[in-house]
C-alpha cells in the first residue's frame, strides 16, 4: 500500500485546517468571556437585543427577528437565521 504525495499533501492540509479551527473555537470563546465581563462593567444587560428578538418571535414576526440580528450582529443570513431559531428553541 502506497502513499503518494497528493494524499499526503491532501492529509496535511485536513489536518491544518482542522488546527485553525480549534484554534479560532477558542479564540471566539475568550472574546466572549471577555465580552461578558465587558457588559458587567458597564452595566448593560446583555441580553437587550434577544429580549427585542424573542418579542419579534412571540409576534410571528421570525422574518424581521432575522433581520435584525443581522443588522445588529453583523451576521450573514444563514448564521442570523440560526441565531433566532436558537432563541427560538430556547423560548419553547
Amino acid at each position: 500500500m502506497e502513499i503518494n504525495c497528493a494524499e499526503l499533501l491532501i492529509l496535511f492540509i485536513v489536518l491544518y485546517l482542522l488546527n485553525e479551527v480549534v484554534k479560532l473555537n477558542s479564540r471566539v470563546k475568550g472574546l466572549k468571556y471577555t465580552l461578558d465581563k465587558i457588559y458587567k462593567q458597564a452595566d448593560v444587560p446583555n441580553n437587550a437585543l434577544d429580549n427585542e428578538l424573542k418579542q419579534l418571535l412571540n409576534e410571528g414576526k421570525d422574518v424581521k427577528g432575522v433581520k435584525r440580528a443581522r443588522e445588529t450582529l453583523g451576521l450573514s443570513l444563514i448564521e442570523a437565521k440560526q441565531y433566532v431559531d436558537a432563541l427560538k428553541m430556547e423560548g419553547s
